[in-house]
Formats: C-alpha cells, structure tokens, sequence
C-alpha cells in the first residue's frame, strides 16, 4: 500500500470524519474474498476493477430515490444507477456490482483503504474534503440544500424557535458543522443530538425524542415516507447550505477518477443530445458527428480513458440519459415528483453542464 493512504487513513482516523476505528460490518453484498485491495503503485483502481471483473460501490442504502435497498436485496435510487453506469461502461454489466452499505463515519475511511472502489451515496463537495482528506469529487448528479423537518402542529417555523428545543442530526457530516453554524447566527442554543447511523437517528425523530430533523432536504422528503405517519411532518421553509452530491473517488489516481468522471458526464451530455436507452441504438447510425463521437462510431474517445470507444453506449443502454435516471428516481415517474429545479440541464436553466466531447 502506498505511504500516503496509510498517511491518509491516519488522518481520517484521528479527525471528526472517521469516527469509527474498525472496519465496518459487510452487508450481504459486499466483499469478503480479499481481492479488495488499494490501487498500487503499478496500476490504477481501473486496473483492479478490471482484474476483479465487478464494482464495489459504496452507498448508503437507507435513502428512496438515492439508494435504497429493499427487503429483496435490491438496489435502486440516482447514486445506485451512478454506479450501475460505471459498471456497464468499464465492464460491460450493469450488474457487475457489488453495494457496500456505509454509514457517513466510515465511507471516507473505506474509500481510504481501497474496501470499496468509489462512493456514491449523497457526499458533499466541500473544499477541506476535496484537499486535506484526500478525495476527488466527480460532477455533481445533485444539487441540494440543507432542510429542517419538524412536527406540522410543533409551531415551529424558523430557526429563532429553536433555542432550547432539541435536534437529531447524523455524526460526521457537514450537516452538523452546518447546523452549528446556523443556530450561531440565529442566536439559539439548541440541544443537538447525534447519531452515528441514520436509521436510529430517524427513529428517535419518529419517536419524538427530537423536535427536528436536519439534513439534506432531498434526504429529509425521501426519509419522511419511512416514517410512522409521514403526513404529519413538514419541511420548513429554510435553506441552511449548498449540498453538491456526487460520486467520489480517492485522490491520486487519475485514470480511476476520469472514467468515473466522464461516465457521470456522459449521462449529462446524452441527455442533451436526446439521447436514452430506447435510442441509443439507432443513434450510433446518426450522421451527427457530435452524436458519432460521442457513441464511439468515429473516433477513440474511449481509448483515451482505458475503455471501449462504445463505453457511453453501455451505459445508457444499462440505466439512460441523466432525465431517465432523475424521472426514475426522483421525478414525476417516483413517489416523490419532485420537479428538476437546478437539476436540470443549463439549456433549461439548471446547472447541469457537461464538457465536450471532443
């Protein structure tokens, strides 16, 4: 292993991010067969995907929409079809995947340590993570905000009604830092009450052992229909951050990192030159040298990143354009319908923006 992740991983360990010590517990679908081993000197983490011929996606399990796992043991969600799109385009099978469930105390350190490939489960791009951690940070597939969730009877309505009352809020995440912040500037001291996990922090809301919620208001309309009575909650009218969400690889390996990156892009620009699963097919006969390009049906735009000049094509095969996978999982064809906001394409006055191509 390499000086500097074991320079890292002593960092993560001793900082408030990694605040557990011990590897975390294997779900059903993780690894356990020692092949999950760090990138070496002699070769990129695509190399060691490659090798192993599977993914192993960090995600957080727990979130509908985002990453959820159901009592089948399937996954589904936006951060789910990230990496079913990474493993189509690397290893041609969307299903070439294994999900390791973390919770947000250990996915920096399983990053860190190679348990997992790459993370994908609603992680902000913050500038001290992007540098002193260690971390690289794709595009972002979501941009958010940080919410509060209350009781629709509590009488809560801003922040100023805080003071003295009580929060639950997930340890190790921005979302803490953030809310220690905002409580400052509005003047109140409220209890806050952490949790390493989210389900029990979720469970002691719902057990009104807390009068608030905060977290990313994506998480808190997706985590609000696991609740006992889930109508009988609000979010307020607050935004307390920027949230970024993307997928994340670790720092220093390049050529990991541009595939996860251009595969992320690829689902961006396909949206935008009306590509989707339906027509990806007929679309690599278009006379659009853009299109061509884009597909692979001219050019070696592939080969500059390690794969096949058709790698975008698997993976819109595998799960779409970027609209398909927000339609699915978050938009008018999810339970939540939630509308594209800045999540749409910047030619419809978002910002999502994918690079050319080219």
């Amino acid at each position: 292993m390499l000086n500097w992740r074991s320079l890292l991983l002593t960092a993560l360990l001793a900082g408030s991010l990694a605040a557990c010590a011990t590897p975390p517990e294997k779900d059903s679908g993780a690894a356990g067969d020692g092949e999950n081993t760090a990138a070496t000197a002699e070769g990129s983490r695509l190399d060691v995907v490659k090798d192993r011929g599977r993914l192993i996606c960090g995600v957080d399990g727990g979130i509908p929409g985002f990453s959820y796992v159901d009592e089948d043991s399937n996954y589904s969600g936006i951060d789910v079809d990230i990496c079913k799109a990474v493993a189509a385009a690397v290893l041609g099978d969307a299903d070439a995947v294994e999900y390791r469930k973390l919770d947000s105390t250990e996915r920096f350190t399983a990053l860190a340590g190679g348990e997992v490939d790459m993370l994908s489960r609603n992680t902000t791009w913050t500038i001290s993570r992007d540098t002193s951690v260690g971390l690289e940070f794709a595009p972002t597939t979501f941009y958010d905000g940080q919410g509060m969730m209350v009781r629709a009877d509590s009488g809560l309505e801003t922040l100023e009604d805080f003071d003295g009352k009580s929060v639950c809020v997930e340890a190790g995440t921005t979302t803490e830092l953030n809310l220690t912040d905002k409580m400052r500037e509005a003047g109140v001291d409220p209890e806050v009450k952490t949790y390493q996990q989210a389900d029990p922090a979720y469970q002691a809301y719902d057990d009104e052992l807390c009068d608030g919620f905060t977290s990313d208001k994506s998480q808190l309309l997706a985590r609000r229909t696991t609740l006992s009575d889930p109508e009988a909650h609000i979010l307020l009218d607050v935004t307390m951050s920027k949230e970024p969400l993307g997928p994340v690889t670790i720092n220093n390996d390049s050529a990991w990192f541009d595939v996860v990156k251009w595969v992320t892009y690829g689902l961006i620009e396909a949206e935008e030159l009306g590509i989707t699963s339906e027509n990806v097919s007929e679309m690599e006969g278009s006379d659009d040298p853009t299109v061509r390009r884009f597909l692979g049906a001219e050019g070696e735009l592939g080969e500059g990143i390690g794969l096949e000049s058709d790698f975008m094509v698997n993976a819109i095969e595998a799960v779409g354009n970027y609209s398909e996978v927000y339609e699915r999982n978050l938009g008018k064809d999810s339970q939540f319908k939630l509308d594209r906001g800045l999540n749409a394409l910047w030619t419809d006055g978002g910002l999502l923006y994918a690079p050319p191509f080219r």
